[in-house]
C-alpha cells in the first residue's frame, strides 16, 4: 500500500464517520466548513493517489 493510499483511505474513512455522526445529531458542533474542507482533502488524495496509480514510470 501507497502512502498516498492510506492518505486518501483514512481521510475517506474519517469523513463518512464524521459526516454519519452529523448527520445522526451526536457531532452538532462542527460547523459545514470543516466537513467541507475534509471533502475536499478526500477528493484532492483521491486525484493524487489515481494519477499516481495510472503512472507507468
Amino acid at each position: 500500500m501507497s502512502v498516498s493510499l492510506k492518505v486518501f483511505l483514512i481521510s475517506l474513512i474519517a469523513f463518512i464517520l464524521i459526516y454519519l455522526l452529523r448527520g445522526f445529531g451526536l457531532v452538532t458542533f462542527l460547523p459545514g466548513g470543516i466537513i467541507l474542507v475534509l471533502l475536499l482533502i478526500v477528493l484532492s488524495s483521491g486525484l493524487i493517489w489515481g494519477i499516481k496509480k495510472i503512472r507507468r514510470f
